[in-house]
């Protein structure tokens, strides 16, 4: 009998891998001259690859580093990439990252070994030095917004874990025929749904369909309703690269890694009622074609390099795979993964942990088996690979198995409990790889569960303003915090409006002008709301607090205030939680931190350290103060948003107030519940189109 060879875990017993291993572990030796955390997941070793965009400017290719976006367009366009051996200005301009996965192998490594050079201490300096060109390619993850790295044209999911399939199996055959005749010869897998595979971030909507009228007899046939058995999968996806064989021909093992352009995590999401009624004699369909989420970096196997370890199978001896499925470096990768679900309360709760070692087919067993009958690949297919399970309770990676089928509850960090996924929970698989002082991640894959029927309800009209009112213009500064609420209000409630910039620094403050003060603002603040009524009177409204009520009056009663309209006890509570959040930071933080207020004070004493401090620090102590009191009222009301699951004023206040925090230096680690909100709200294009970066007086 033919014994394929056992691959330690450690990579430092495998000698055939050395060249590569060398490679990456010098890398892994360089310090970057871009500071970071030490724990991050996107170190000098790992560069990897995805598409990202502002709110000025089209999406792009990009590489991350700590907590910045690397912009690839910037650095080719200002010639830094052009030894490499392709047009990296035309490459790395495009919306995805289809163009660049189709070069060779030897092109991405190009590639990385560049941007290692220009990112490294000690490398070359062209960009460290230019302090100009370093502020328009680095940019803050925050404040970017993450696309899907290609165009997907194909995308197929296997079922390679055997610990997974032997769960699966035990659960609906019996312990005796856990696993079909045909698993141990063969990666299972089935053709999925390219059109519904979306980044990190974006909200999955409940799933209806048909559904067993009775789960113990099929002949009584369906009911039409939303699933009610929900849940996720936990996977690594696979993206195709280079130039695969045309139609026909196969890919080989030995050529298989030249056609793997690197791993995103995944999360396939399933409605197992669905999936029950549905899957018999062709396997899932509606069950699965609603959402797949993936994280937005593509991690390149060189990265994963020096994590290579041998498969919880260990061989593949019993039986041996027919020879075109014999993998001479048969292994996987240490990748440990983590599934941690967010209630809409905001508790967090690890459900699951897992490693990518639990593979008993590999991804090149996958790719070479995907293509043997002759089928064509292209750069950015996209393969799942499948449930990825460990063998003890806590590793299982479906809720499916975490509950043994619903029998079993998942115990959460706040005292609930759940068997699937409930409308508004939330759900992050977070992976890396750890060894000694080493660390590669792929970063969030986040999702949220809205209602089924969510989008069914039309889209918000625009305000019923507009014929009673007309030509609105905003007085604004592109970064005012008080400015930036209005402007989400006004994107909120669809009302077209334009920009009146007002330099709150240029010549000592045009807020500060005679015309200013008269004719606008007589505080000489900003914003000020100015618009003429039906009968040609011009009108202004000042202070922002009172502009987002004023258009919240105007709306239709339909749509959802921003101040909440208070109805009956319950209303009264939530509209009392969101002005109270929002006069924290409108009262007791946002004021202190005026320029106006920072030129005054000279020298102050913190109260917190009780040191004398310039006028600056001091912001930045009562910026810290304040949201540490706005973290404890969130965590109290948060749903999706800070109060419940719908936006508010109080969302409108913290979003840009964390911006501001950033500038000052504010370290806002401590305060998740309002990271987690921040995120929710940036995935709304009111809250993208207000962003500072998106205003005609933006600077860079």
């Amino acid at each position: 009998m033919l014994r394929l060879a056992r691959l330690p875990c450690s990579p430092v017993a495998l000698p055939r891998f050395a060249p590569a291993r060398a490679r990456c572990l010098a890398s892994q030796s360089q310090r970057c001259w871009v500071e970071h955390k030490p724990e991050t997941d996107f170190p000098l070793a790992n560069l990897p690859f995805g598409v990202f965009s502002c709110a000025k400017g089209d999406a792009r290719c990009a590489t991350a580093i700590g907590d910045s976006v690397v912009d690839l367009a910037a650095l080719a366009n200002a010639g830094l990439l052009s030894g490499l051996p392709f047009d990296a200005r035309a490459v790395f301009q495009r919306p995805t990252l289809n163009t660049f996965m189709s070069l060779p192998r030897p092109a991405w490594r190009a590639a990385r070994a560049r941007l290692t050079d220009l990112l490294s201490s000690g490398g070359d300096g062209s960009l460290e030095k230019d302090s100009e060109l370093r502020r328009a390619v680095l940019r803050p993850m925050t404040e970017v917004t993450m696309h899907l790295p290609a165009e997907i044209g194909d995308y197929t999911d296997f079922y390679s874990s055997r610990e997974h399939a032997t769960n699966v199996g035990i659960m609906f055959r019996g312990k005796d025929n856990a696993l079909q005749p045909n698993w141990l010869h063969l990666p299972v897998g089935y053709h999925g749904r390219a059109s519904s595979v979306v980044v990190s971030g974006t909200p999955i909507v409940r799933p209806r369909g048909q559904l067993q009228a009775d789960n113990d007899d099929p002949s009584r046939g369906s009911v039409f309703g939303p699933s009610k058995l929900l849940d996720m999968e936990l996977e690594i996806g696979m993206f195709v690269g280079g130039q695969p064989p045309p139609l026909g021909k196969p890919i080989t093992m030995e050529n298989a890694e030249d056609y793997i352009f690197g791993l995103v995590l995944m999360n396939d999401w399933s409605a197992r009622d669905i999936q029950k009624w549905e899957y018999v004699p062709l396997g899932p369909f509606g069950a699965k074609n609603f959402g797949t989420t993936i994280s937005p970096w593509v991690v390149t196997l060189d990265a994963l390099e020096p994590f290579r370890c041998q498969t919880s199978a260990g061989v593949q001896d019993d039986p041996v795979p027919l020879e075109y499925l014999r993998d001479p470096q048969y292994g996987s990768y240490d990748i440990n993964l983590e599934v941690d679900l967010i209630t809409p309360e905001g508790s967090t709760t690890t459900i699951a942990k897992s490693n990518f070692r639990h593979m008993y087919w590999n991804v090149k067993q996958q790719l070479v088996h995907h293509s043997v009958t002759g089928c064509n690949m292209r750069p950015g297919d996209l393969l799942g690979s499948g449930t990825i399970s460990g063998t003890s309770t806590g590793s299982y990676g479906s809720m499916l198995e975490l509950t043994w089928r619903g029998r079993d509850e998942i115990k959460l960090s706040d005292g609930g409990v759940r068997k699937f996924l409930r409308d508004h929970d939330a759900l992050n698989i977070r992976g890396w790889c750890a060894e000694g002082g080493s660390r590669i991640g792929f970063g969030d894959c986040a999702g949220q569960i809205l209602p089924a029927g969510a989008y069914d309800a039309a889209a918000p009209q625009p305000a019923a303003a507009s014929p009673a009112f007309r030509s609105f213009e905003l007085h604004s500064y592109w970064r005012s915090s008080c400015s930036w609420r209005v402007r989400i209000a006004l994107a909120y409630h669809g009302i077209d409006f334009s920009v009146k910039p007002v330099h709150l620094l240029k010549g000592g403050g045009e807020q500060l002008t005679d015309s200013f003060k008269t004719g606008v603002n007589p505080m000489a603040q900003v914003p000020a709301l100015t618009f003429a009524d039906g009968d040609g009177h011009s009108h202004t409204i000042t202070q922002s607090m009172a502009i987002i009520e004023f258009l919240d009056a105007l709306a239709s009663p339909s749509t959802p205030a921003l101040v909440p309209r208070g109805d009956g006890p319950l209303g009264a509570l939530q509209r009392a939680r969101a002005l109270e959040i929002a006069e924290v930071i409108g009262s007791g933080i946002q004021p202190l931190q005026n320029l106006s207020i920072m030129q005054s004070v000279k020298s102050a004493v913190d109260p917190d350290s009780g040191s004398e401090v310039d006028g600056k620090a001091f912001a930045a102590s009562r910026i810290r103060r304040g949201l540490a009191a706005v973290e404890r009222l969130a965590a109290a009301s948060a749903g999706r948003f800070a109060v419940g699951n719908e936006v508010t004023v109080a969302d409108l206040c913290i979003v840009p107030q964390l911006y501001s925090a950033r500038r000052f230096g504010v370290e806002l680690s401590e305060y998740p519940t309002l990271l987690r909100i921040e995120a929710a709200c940036e995935a709304l294009p009111c809250f993208r189109a207000a962003r500072p970066d998106a205003q005609p007086d933006a600077e860079q």
